[in-house]
């Protein structure tokens, strides 16, 4: 059995007539531990905060707001990087959820939409909506990335110019080619 929130919404507990509002802002405590989850520097502020609605007579649908300060390494200088992210979040849980069987499955097209099951957790959305939302590539204004050449030692290190052998071929038959325009 999975770990269930504190957050987590019994189905069965959900009046089926108006929408379930929740409001979720983790402590400094909680923040921690999900950046050590997402790897991620730090978390300084995260609330989210919505509504679950009856979808018909089975199904439910979330709507939330996810706002989020965070602080990453950036890609270039390994400094800190603060970025804010504010996202619409959607989720549609389906009491006929044809999930995909076996191995080799596909990303389906609406990746908005999940089975529905005993529990909805709105914490757990949180934390996957903003794992998704997270920059895959953060980096500094100011950073740039100077050529860097790596060897074992003893050895010379390959540089960019080493990397375009056809640039030096370009270069040769420019010279083979002025030298028959001299003949």
């Amino acid at each position: 059995m999975t770990k269930i929130s504190p957050h987590a919404l019994r189905v069965a507990d959900l009046p089926n007539r108006k929408p379930s509002r929740f409001s979720i802002a983790p402590n400094t405590n909680e923040k921690a531990k999900i950046a050590n989850e997402l790897g991620i520097l730090g978390v300084r502020k995260l609330t989210f905060q919505g509504e679950l609605a009856p979808a018909g007579k089975r199904d439910w649908l979330l709507k939330a707001k996810l706002g989020s300060t965070v602080v990453q390494s950036c890609v270039v200088t390994l400094e800190p990087v603060t970025t804010r992210i504010d996202s619409d979040i959607t989720r549609s849980f389906l009491s006929k959820f044809d999930a995909p069987i076996g191995i080799d499955v596909e990303m389906p097209e609406d990746d908005s939409v999940d089975q529905l099951g005993e529990y909805i957790d709105p914490y757990e959305i949180m934390i996957e909506a903003l794992s998704i939302e997270l920059p895959d590539f953060p980096r500094r204004p100011d950073a740039s990335l100077e050529e860097a050449n790596f060897t074992e030692p003893g050895l010379s290190p390959m540089t960019d110019e080493d990397a375009r052998p056809f640039a030096a071929l370009a270069e040769l038959k420019n010279k083979l080619g002025k030298s028959e325009e001299d003949t």
